[in-house]
């Protein structure tokens, strides 16, 4: 008896790029390896979609529908090629409304593009139908997804075997049209066992001839058994990778799981001296790019922290670029409880940002002081349904913090109705812009908003993190400020220390420290002494940076009358839009920053002084 083919599609030139370089390469880098991939017999490919789409825009300086139309002339006209979509998201972090969802699925296929994976991290139905119907009408493969991960521990109520028969039940119900099933764990945490079972009931629910597929990551280091879980249940195709971006934070390796399968009745069909010969081209096509060691390795406690590969190194990555990468121990360990109390949905993108954003605010900020504009939106309904409700008192923060009722719309229903959303808005801009109107530039106006519009006014920076620019990490200098939160008689204030000033919940005093006199328990106790902070003179209020990040907006300038809480500048880190407020009211007495600037948080941005 034969064995059985195993067919795979080559994640290398999408999430390989995402996973490892934050999706930041370039299009003239890596074509020579599709060529050599392609040489090779690899025929189908992920291209694009997903965080490849706005990166091109946001870091790249480059147009994606141009890098589609190269790959495809790169990877030949029969090669089957894919992106990833998600859901009513399409490739951009918020939902979008449905001409513009619609508008995706036609441009993809006029650049080349053969099939879409179309998947919904809170595994809500409503968020697959129409964008599914969309890419089917303009003669697309549709891949539909049921997304997974594993729980942290102590955790139930969702994303077990009976969660995932219930999606997959839904989608058949639904009358979606597609063209195969792929079960997504993008954390790449999800159990074997588990695995198995749920690729076992979804073999027994759909037709015999409907493709099965199976996709996950090396980040928790059980890729490999998954794989062979997946494939002994009735999986017919995975995705690998090639190296350098194999493993670690990406999917394992072609000749990995080539060799897995040696002496099992599955195989994959590749001559792997070929693969292995793409493989060296590859790597010297990524020579020059900065590799994050994080990337290559297995991260052994991620179950307890659901962050998918795709997620993981883009994260650090900010947090290198914005001098904290010392406080990601803190905000992975600080993910669980937000995982737990979010309602469960899926870590993958757009949820696994929500969920490392509010993570980085708990830790920045203070436990739920500052909520993250997707998680809370997220928790009150406004991306869909989660897998199971949020927890109450989230939701009651979300509510108050961020000002939005919770809605039981589906987010079509609620951008379709949105005049800022839509192709009418995304016209606006370019009008706005003097660019001209071709349904490309209103995509890109649609989905990337301001960075869209500066890449197509001729604005957008170069992002990309080279290797002879990245220098080997210090340990952080002592801090010269410190953020307290304190509790006095039950009541909690927001204290921040620095250089001779103390703001405490807005309003700023000159203060000195020194040492006083001590006493012989202390002396016991206590070596050497700390330097007083003297308070320099100072006139008005300072603004300070509430964390790293740089200057995308300014609203104010020098000598503008300002209210109390009026914004005056907007800063942005870990994609993340941070309003910075006049904490009085009063006149604009100074700006220390520039658009574009970089700040490090706690320095002094602007000074408000009262009206004269």
């Amino acid at each position: 008896m034969g064995k059985k083919r195993i067919r795979f599609m080559c994640t290398a030139f999408r999430d390989g790029f995402q996973s490892v370089y934050g999706a930041r390469v370039r299009t003239r880098d890596f074509l020579p390896a599709v060529r050599a991939a392609a040489e090779a017999g690899i025929d189908w490919f992920e291209a694009g979609g997903g965080a490849r789409f706005q990166a091109l825009y946001f870091y790249c300086n480059e147009d994606a529908f141009a890098m589609m139309d190269a790959f495809r002339e790169a990877a030949g006209p029969d090669a089957d090629l894919q992106t990833l979509a998600r859901g009513v998201n399409v490739v951009g972090l918020e939902s979008q409304s449905s001409d513009v969802i619609d508008l995706h699925a036609k441009l993809f296929a006029r650049h080349g593009i053969t099939s879409i994976r179309n998947f919904d991290a809170l595994n809500d139905v409503h968020n697959l139908d129409y964008s599914g119907r969309c890419i089917h009408n303009h003669g697309l493969r549709h891949q539909i997804c049921v997304s997974m991960m594993e729980l942290p521990p102590g955790s139930r109520g969702a994303h077990d075997p009976d969660f995932y028969e219930m999606v997959l039940r839904r989608i058949l119900d639904a009358d979606i049209p597609f063209d195969s099933v792929c079960f997504k764990d993008a954390s790449g945490t999800s159990t074997p066992a588990k695995v198995h079972e749920t690729i076992k009931r979804a073999r027994a629910m759909l037709p015999s001839e409907t493709s099965l597929h199976f996709h996950t990551h090396e980040t928790a280091g059980i890729s490999i058994a998954c794989y062979l879980a997946a494939i002994e249940a009735g999986a017919d195709s995975v995705d690998l990778s090639l190296a350098p971006v194999s493993g670690g934070t990406c999917q394992p390796d072609v000749a990995t799981l080539w060799h897995a399968l040696r002496g099992m009745p599955y195989d994959l069909g590749v001559d792997i001296d070929k693969i292995l010969k793409a493989e060296e081209v590859f790597r010297d096509c990524m020579s020059a790019y900065f590799l994050p060691p994080e990337a290559t390795s297995v991260e052994p406690t991620l179950p307890f922290s659901p962050m998918p590969g795709g997620a993981l190194t883009a994260n650090t990555q900010m947090l290198r670029d914005n001098g904290i990468m010392h406080k990601y121990p803190e905000i992975i360990a600080a993910m669980g409880e937000v995982v737990r109390l979010g309602g469960f949905g899926t870590s993958v993108t757009p949820v696994s940002q929500f969920y490392f954003q509010q993570a980085f605010n708990n830790v920045m900020f203070g436990p739920w002081a500052r909520m993250a504009d997707g998680y809370g939106k997220m928790v009150l309904g406004y991306f869909g349904r989660t897998p199971v409700k949020p927890d109450p008192e989230v939701v009651r923060l979300a509510a108050s913090q961020l000002n939005l009722e919770p809605t039981d719309k589906t987010p079509r229903e609620l951008n379709d109705a949105d005049p800022s959303k839509g192709l009418e808005a995304a016209r606006r801009r370019l009008q706005a812009a003097h660019i001209a109107e071709t349904e490309e530039n209103l995509f890109i106006s649609a989905t990337c908003k301001e960075k869209g519009i500066a890449f197509l006014s001729g604005r957008a920076k170069l992002g990309i993190r080279w290797k002879k620019d990245i220098q080997p990490s210090a340990p952080p200098e002592p801090k010269t400020f410190g953020r307290y939160n304190v509790r006095v008689n039950g009541r909690a204030h927001e204290v921040t220390l620095q250089k001779g000033r103390l703001v405490m919940d807005g309003v700023e005093y000159d203060v000195s420290v020194a040492e006083g006199p001590l006493r012989a328990a202390d002396a016991a106790e206590r070596s050497g002494s700390r330097p007083g902070l003297d308070a320099p003179g100072s006139a008005g209020r300072a603004v300070t940076a509430p964390m790293p990040g740089s200057v995308v907006r300014v609203d104010a300038k020098v000598g503008d009358s300002v209210d109390k809480d009026q914004t005056l500048l907007v800063l942005e880190a870990m994609k993340m839009e941070v309003e910075v407020q006049s904490p009085m009211a009063g006149r604009l007495a100074s700006l220390a920053v520039d658009l574009g600037g970089q700040v490090a948080e706690g320095d002094e941005l602007a000074r408000v002084e009262p009206q004269s």
